[in-house]
């Protein structure tokens, strides 16, 4: 979950391709996830997309969710199934409107468990910005009891 172009399909990709070459399966590409004409088209995920991967201890069903604000309502289908999610957050940008949103929603529809992954890291030369986006982050989780402070 998260803000359109923080890198949800491209860290969804990333982790069937990591994952099936140490555990097996099915490496899926970005355009594989966003395989509909029209997310080829704009660049954006519109429908979610679902893959599956293995670790050593357990099976994972992994539903990428649209961040842009016009697809709103897939992301609340895909959420409403979710046993835990991946929040991604562009360092470069921060926290956005959809990642309040995503957050305020999963919280809505019982998520209980979110993870963050602080993508494109590589983008920011300043350690300070780093750390400030890490704690807007951990406020926002906060703001709307999930674990700020405790999640990963």
């Amino acid at each position: 979950i998260g803000h359109v172009d923080h890198g949800k399909t491209t860290l969804t990709a990333a982790i069937t391709t990591v994952l099936s070459t140490k555990f097996g399966g099915e490496a899926k590409g970005y355009d594989q996830i966003d395989a509909a004409p029209e997310e080829k088209a704009r660049g954006i995920t519109i429908n979610t997309a679902h893959v599956e991967y293995e670790t050593e201890s357990r099976h994972y069903a992994h539903v990428d969710c649209p961040g842009h604000a016009d697809y709103v309502k897939n992301m609340i289908t895909g959420a409403a199934q979710m046993d835990g999610a991946i929040l991604v957050v562009s360092a470069a940008d921060g926290p956005m409107p959809q990642t309040r949103e995503h957050i305020l929603l999963s919280r809505q529809v019982g998520v209980p468990y979110i993870i963050v992954f602080l993508n494109k890291a590589d983008m920011v030369d300043d350690a300070e910005l780093l750390e400030l986006v890490e704690m807007e982050v951990r406020e926002l989780l906060s703001k709307y009891d999930f674990p700020g402070d405790d999640t990963p």
